[in-house]
This record gives C-alpha cells, sequence and structure tokens, in this order.
C-alpha cells in the first residue's frame, strides 16, 4: 500500500463479493452443456437434451450477480473519498448498474427463451423443423448482440475500476494492471461475440478474464484480510 491507511468498509465488502461472485460464475459454466457452439444444428440438439438448462443459468445470473453487487461496493467506496475518485466511482458505479441489467436480459434469452425454442424445434414434425430452427437462430442471434454489449458494460465498469484502484492511496497501485487487462479481456469478448459470435477466440477471452479477476479479487481480499 502506499500509506498505512485501512482499508474503508466498502472495499471490505468488496473483497469478499467480488470473488465469490467470480467463483460461483465459473462453477455454473462449467455445467454448461458444451460444444461447437457456432454449429447450429449440432449444439442445439445437446441444448434440447439438456435437464439442467435453465438451473445452470439461473446460477450464472446469481454468479455474476455477486460479482457485480462486489464492484459496486468498490465504486461506492472510492466515490466516498470525494475528488476526482468521486465522480469515477459514480460513473463505475453507474456501468455496473447497466451491465446487471444487459446480463438479466441476456439471461432471459438465453435461459429461458433459446431453451424453449431449441426443445420446440427438437419436437417438431419434420414439416415444422425449418421454421422451428430459423426461430431459434433468431433468439441465438439475439444472444449474441445482449453478450456483446453485456461484455462492453461489463468492460467499461472494470477500466473504470482500475482507474479507481490507481487514484487510491490505500490501495496498490500495481492492483490496476490485473484490472485493466480484465475489462480489456471482456472488451475483446464484446467484440468477438458481436461479430463472429461464440467462437474459440471468445472462450479464452472468457477464461482470460476469469483468470483475471480471480487474480485481483483475490489480491484484494487478502489487503481486506491484513487490514
Amino acid at each position: 500500500m502506499r500509506t498505512g491507511a485501512p482499508l474503508p468498509p466498502g472495499f471490505r465488502a468488496a473483497a469478499w463479493l467480488l470473488p465469490a461472485g467470480q467463483l460461483l460464475t465459473i462453477a455454473a459454466t462449467l455445467l454448461h452443456t458444451g460444444g461447437a457452439a457456432n454449429d447450429h444444428a449440432a449444439i442445439f440438439a445437446a441444448y434440447a437434451a439438456s435437464p439442467s438448462w435453465i438451473a445452470v443459468h439461473l446460477a450464472q445470473f446469481a454468479g455474476l450477480s455477486v460479482f457485480l453487487a462486489g464492484l459496486g461496493s468498490f465504486f461506492l467506496a472510492c466515490a466516498a473519498t470525494g475528488g476526482r475518485t468521486q465522480t469515477l466511482g459514480c460513473i463505475g458505479a453507474g456501468a455496473a448498474a447497466g451491465a446487471f441489467a444487459l446480463y438479466g436480459a441476456l439471461q432471459a434469452v438465453d435461459g429461458v427463451a433459446l431453451k424453449h425454442a431449441v426443445d420446440a424445434w427438437a419436437g417438431a414434425p419434420e414439416a415444422e423443423k425449418a421454421m422451428r430452427f430459423a426461430a431459434a437462430e433468431a433468439v441465438r442471434w439475439l444472444e449474441w448482440g445482449l453478450r456483446s454489449y453485456c461484455d462492453f458494460a461489463l468492460g467499461l465498469a472494470l477500466l473504470l475500476a482500475a482507474a479507481c484502484a490507481w487514484r487510491m492511496d490505500p490501495l496498490p497501485r500495481l492492483l490496476a494492471l490485473p484490472v485493466t487487462l480484465a475489462g480489456l479481456a471482456c472488451l475483446v469478448q464484446g467484440w468477438v461475440a458481436g461479430a463472429n459470435g461464440f467462437t474459440p477466440a471468445q472462450s479464452a477471452a472468457i477464461v482470460a478474464a476469469w483468470a483475471l479477476n480471480l487474480g485481483w479479487t483475490t489480491w484484494l481480499a487478502v489487503l481486506a484480510r491484513r487490514a
């Protein structure tokens, strides 16, 4: 730390919510039905056969909600310090709220609408298959759009968190580096999802963001425990 000042209470709350939310998100995602996500005929069949689809997406929503609650707590603690950091904290809290709203919409489309669309396609008579498949693809493409903008919002929130970490005196400035890289990884996810869907490059960016987020949130938890 740059000074011996203790961490404000908001940072201590964030220090526990952030890694807990990230771990829950990762655990839920590992239960997600896998496959070549852009091969729609194959992956829709796998989704239709999944009995846990809705529950897994609800768990993902819970995980990111906890993570974003931690990020919001982090921003509010920054805003309480006044000055330019107060402005950054307020803008960051708005970005985190926007990411939460977009992620809720994403999970409603992916976790509920897409499941019913692929179930309808899988169980449709042969004469209706093409129509049902086209409807499921339309839902999928809506998912791409929501995922893209959710990732952009989350990336922006993390970059604002990095700026706050850089300016906050009780925190080591080096903490801003992994937060910045996590934000950039989210921006890459958003671009790839919007342009090409769920490709291996997008999956690699997801894993990179997970690792970076676990790194800096665990570091914050250690700082809070020492304080």
